[in-house]
């Protein structure tokens, strides 16, 4: 079959091999992929739904549960290995290692409640559930550490976006199985073991570093290689996502729906899911009609004499230099030997020196560096209070409801407006402070500050047992646990660069685990048992009814956490106060200063050269390569 090549008068023609062959290795179609791999990446978040199955195949009691859920949000928050391993290798090596770990973990499960193994001992099952919850950590850190550094001028709408989409995984899970498999609790969690794999398997070459590209045309407007547009689009398909999963959340509660009428919302939410290909397109049309415009712009060619440039270049060098060139070639002539290695011990203090001596603010740091700075320790402390609050909000809001008298399915209504609320938080915080960042200089840490300070709106609803005020409580508490992960991973990639972001990215994860602990287990939970022992004759018998009914049952408990939200709130103003004067610059004009570099490199290098067009704001390049 011929395709057709080349430009026709109206543009650039879509239906040929050469430009199917751009979109597919375009950076625009690599977005799309970690869109899709993101969307298939929150297996944890829906841990609720196939509990119970889990529960009653093995016997398990409510402890053992518990065990499990903690090893599963144990395997999804710790994911420095996976880090380290991005670090020296390409994303596809992380990518398919999540993919064999997802699938191991997850069908072990399967096979287990299924009964076809025998029932495995609890040890081993929270082996299976870490394993294939920390897949998690894999297909975020090549998916989403690999955007942002390939839009690092956009990275709080990159986080923003595709945290969005993790927030809306677990709803979109739930659509798919009951389409594919019905209202069979087993079967999910066979869902949940080979469409994560597969998604990423199928994109594993997709997703990959690319070169930072060039700016493009018109008066320094950035071309469609880099241009904001196609994430606002994106913006707005996420949004609709959003919007029809709440609404088939709510219509699926009031009607009976057949498996047909199943199968049907699916294609819809597919179709949806799908949507973004449609700008992937209009991008790379827009980048190669840019292209093909600058190509008809009659070229100069500019002649120079390298005899004369060399002559001139030693004219102008100092005579302290020539002098000191010298003696460096006469030293080498002589056989000098150079100067013996370091030892081992030298090695050793001088990166112990260099750990406690990081760099400027917005350099990259090392990873030790990082990790023993004062920057890290404040934002590590701030998130353990703030994403602990929440969190401990949202993983006992089933309880909350039942203390406060609520029925069952406003409960379930409150769970629905918390993955909600969660996904319009994690956007709201990256598109919005990347434009109030690029707009006003208003810095990320503040905004952190901003977050903090209205989830202690949330905890105080809870703690004093509002009429009717839980609704507003899930809202606020959704919201705000979801604002925090986009501007806790944007600070992090600022402040300490991108080198090294692949790990430092996930040691900010590991506050969630330790905040949830802490507030959740060691606050909420003790007092939670205690008030319910003073309601049951002063202590919790094995088999009788543990449940605490009335706003005491929580009211110490969020007000400890609503105190701690504001010792967060505290630190946090240690951390904007110490990066104020970074955040009044332009953090991001390395990037564009390095790529004006790379041109000069490039035209440095071609002897009969065409004139650079930056200047006139023209641009020769696709996706950061060479058209």
């Amino acid at each position: 079959m011929a395709f057709a090549s080349g430009a026709g008068a109206g543009g650039p023609q879509v239906l040929t091999a050469r430009f199917v062959r751009q979109v597919v290795l375009g950076r625009w179609f690599m977005v799309f992929a970690c869109l899709l791999i993101l969307s298939a990446s929150g297996a944890t978040y829906i841990f609720s739904i196939y509990s119970k199955v889990l529960k009653s195949s093995l016997g398990y009691d409510q402890r053992t549960l518990n065990t499990l859920s903690f090893f599963k949000d144990l395997g999804a928050n710790v994911g420095v290995l996976s880090g380290l391993i991005n670090e020296v290798t390409p994303p596809w090596v992380v990518l398919a290692m999540g993919a064999a770990m997802n699938l191991a973990g997850y069908l072990m499960i399967y096979l287990a409640i299924d009964g076809r193994t025998a029932r495995p001992p609890v040890w081993l099952m929270c082996i299976y559930i870490c394993v294939g919850a920390n897949s998690q950590s894999f297909a975020n850190t090549g998916a989403l550490v690999t955007c942002v550094k390939n839009f690092p001028e956009s990275r709080g709408m990159v986080l923003g976006l595709l945290k969005g989409f993790v927030g809306l995984s677990g709803a979109i899970f739930t659509q798919l199985y009951l389409a594919i498999y019905g209202d069979d609790a087993k079967s999910l969690v066979l869902l949940i073991a080979w469409l994560p794999a597969a998604i990423s398997i199928l994109f594993v070459h997709t997703v990959r570093i690319m070169p930072y590209p060039r700016r493009g045309s018109g008066a320094g407007s950035p071309a469609a290689a880099t241009s904001n547009d196609a994430f606002f689009c994106f913006l707005y398909i996420s949004i609709a996502l959003a919007t029809y999963l709440l609404v088939m959340i709510v219509v699926q509660k009031q009607v009976n729906f057949s498996h047909a009428a199943y199968a049907v919302s699916a294609a819809a939410l597919l179709l949806v899911l799908f949507l973004p290909l449609a700008v992937v397109v209009k991008q790379e049309y827009k980048i190669q009609k840019e292209l093909e415009e600058s190509i008809r712009e009659p070229p100069t060619v500019t002649v120079e004499n390298p005899a004369a440039s060399l002559q001139m270049a030693s004219a102008a060098e100092p005579p302290a230099a020539k002098s000191q060139q010298k003696q460096s070639t006469t030293t080498g002539e002589n056989g000098t030997e150079p100067p013996p290695p370091p030892s081992r011990s030298s090695c050793l203090g001088s990166c112990l020196r260099h750990m406690f001596s990081p760099p400027a603010q917005g350099e990259d740091f090392t990873i030790l560096q990082a990790l023993v700075s004062v920057d890290m320790l404040v934002l590590f402390l701030a998130t353990i209070c703030g994403v602990g609050g929440t969190l401990t909000a949202i993983d006992n809001m089933g309880q909350i409801g039942q203390s406060l008298g609520y029925p069952a399915k406003s409960i379930n209504t409150f769970v629905s407006l918390i993955s909600i609320w969660n996904y319009a938080g994690r956007v709201t915080a990256g598109f919005a402070s990347e434009i109030f960042l690029a707009r006003y200089r208003f810095p990320r840490p503040l905004m952190l500050t901003l977050v903090l300070l209205l989830s202690c709106a949330g905890h105080l609803l809870i703690a004093f047992g509002v009429p009717h005020s839980l609704y507003a409580a899930s809202v606020v508490i959704g919201f705000c646990f979801g604002a925090q992960w986009p501007l806790l991973f944007a600070i992090i990639s600022e402040v300490f660069g991108l080198k090294y972001y692949s790990t430092l990215y996930n040691f900010g994860s590991v506050a969630s685990p330790i905040g949830a602990y802490v507030l959740n287990v060691r606050v909420a939970g003790a007092l939670y048992d205690a008030e319910a022992a003073k309601q049951h004759g002063g202590s919790l018998d094995a088999g009788g009814d543990k449940t605490c009914i009335g706003v005491q049952c929580f009211r110490k408990a969020f007000l400890i956490i609503t105190a701690a939200t504001v010792a967060a709130v505290l630190v946090s103003l240690v951390l904007v106060w110490r990066t104020r004067n970074f955040y009044k610059g332009d953090i991001y004009a390395k990037f564009r200063d390095n790529a004006a570099a790379d041109d000069d490199d490039d035209a440095e290098e071609e002897g009969p050269k065409w004139p650079k067009k930056e200047a006139e704001g023209e641009s020769t390049s696709v996706n950061g390569r060479k058209g």
